[in-house]
């Protein structure tokens, strides 16, 4: 059996989708990855066989960097985090803007090619991004069986009225004005429309027949498959999605790195892991009053500055451990509070070490899947542009004393987590799925 992954050409997006594969490859199977040229090395490390697909202008390899962008998306990359300085409101608008060429890139083409992957792959089962609409408009029209995988908070599939690219839920600390989410709400609804019409013609070019969409960003494959704990989702949202399987996490295997396990190893001290992502980290300044924050808590702290550079961020402890990139399962393994952006990948494995966080959302599904970890109560946010130092000490030191109720249940959601991998939930709802065509 051959299990053909489709990813963007991004190391957020590539990791929970290969580490999905996994579950194949231990069963003795196939697995072949379809990706750009910047994530070939973690096709290769994870021991997969190899097409190249490139479905967008850009890609990250695991760090963002604006200069390794091709002409143009460099220049949407920087306003993109001039954007986050603004605010969520500004930030959410840049990015309605540019959904149409960030999302459906050269549609028909890209279908194409898809489509003459899998005839050379001839796979027996399909996992693709939810977010590769150019990919997945070539299986559509080609009739190719295929599960839809949702990276994001689930809110990134919207449903009933729900618009694309406006959150259904925000964190208790953000309260932009009425007249500002009114703006928001007509521009994502005017995006949608936009985007539906775009989806729509290409769908046509490629299959005459086809039905038609009323809204693109609500197509889903063949089985929807949820890289999220169902644990934190909203019941009566979870009863609007369509037919799907919640994977919980998709938390890949690491290396051992010899400087980390001897940092652990140093002392007792209770750990924290700060983390903006691959694409956020950029954002020295938040890191700068997050370190301020930690200093003299009775920790030792793990931070991954990505792209920023480590001397604007002043002098910090000798203790701590700060490089460029860190091995965040292993660190949230020791973690006994987390420092995030609120990404996907962040919060779930955080989930699966139950490891409690303090989110600052920046943009996306951020807002609503930090709503989420307050509800659980194991999170609190906080506004990244306008928190204060004190602000954030006074939140972290909350949530290292994360006790009671909320501890007892992060804990059995991280011992649930474990029980089941992501990999192995996604491996058994594909084999409930016939083939189609």
């Amino acid at each position: 059996m051959t299990l053909l992954i489709i990813s963007p050409d991004y190391a957020s997006h590539l990791y929970p989708l290969a580490t999905l594969g996994t579950a194949w490859a231990q069963a003795g199977e196939r697995v072949v990855v379809a990706s750009g040229p910047a994530t070939a090395d973690i096709v290769t490390a994870f021991g997969f066989e190899r097409e190249n697909l490139q479905l967008g202008r850009g890609s990250n390899p695991g760090t963002i960097r604006v200069e390794a962008q091709p002409v143009g998306e460099d220049d949407a990359l920087r306003g993109f985090f001039e954007a986050t300085r603004r605010g969520m409101v500004d930030t959410l608008r840049f990015q309605a803007e540019a959904r149409s060429s960030d999302l459906l890139y050269n549609p028909v083409e890209i279908a194409r090619e898809v489509q003459s992957i899998v005839a050379r792959v001839q796979p027996d089962q399909v996992i693709v991004d939810h977010l590769a609409f150019s990919a997945r408009l070539g299986l559509l029209s080609a009739g190719v069986a295929h599960a839809d995988v949702v990276l994001g908070h689930p809110s990134a599939l919207p449903v009933g009225a729900e618009v694309y690219g406006y959150p259904p839920a925000w964190p208790a600390v953000f309260s932009p004005a009425a007249a500002e989410l009114a703006l928001l709400e007509l521009q994502c609804e005017a995006v949608r429309d936009t985007f539906t019409a775009q989806w729509n013609e290409a769908l046509i070019e490629l299959d005459p027949e086809a039905r038609l969409s009323v809204d693109a960003f609500q197509e889903v494959g063949d089985v929807l498959l949820l890289n999220y704990p169902a644990e934190l989702h909203p019941p009566a949202r979870t009863g609007s999605l369509p037919p799907h399987v919640f994977l919980g996490s998709a938390v890949r295997s690491e290396a051992v790195d010899p400087q980390v396990e001897a940092w652990l190893a140093a002392n007792s001290l209770p750990v924290v892991y700060v983390s903006f992502g691959s694409f956020l980290s950029v954002r020295g300044d938040v890191l700068a009053r997050v370190i301020a924050a930690l200093e003299g808590l009775p920790v030792r702290v793990a931070i991954a500055v990505g792209a920023t550079d480590p001397t604007e961020l002043g002098a910090m402890p000798a203790a701590w451990l700060v490089r460029a990139f860190l091995p965040q399962v292993r660190l949230l393994q020791a973690a006994a509070l987390a420092v995030t952006h609120g990404g996907n990948n962040s919060v779930t494995e955080a989930m699966r070490a139950g490891v409690a966080l303090v989110v600052l959302p920046f943009s996306t599904d951020q807002f609503a899947g930090a709503a989420a970890l307050e509800a659980a109560g194991f999170g609190t946010s906080l506004p990244p542009n306008t928190a204060t130092v004190t602000d954030l000490r006074t939140a972290c030191e909350r949530m290292l004393r994360l006790t009671g109720d909320p501890r007892a249940r992060l804990d059995a959601l991280a011992l649930s987590l474990t029980r089941q991998s992501g990999a192995q939930r996604a491996y058994a709802a594909l084999a409930r799925v016939p083939a189609r065509g």
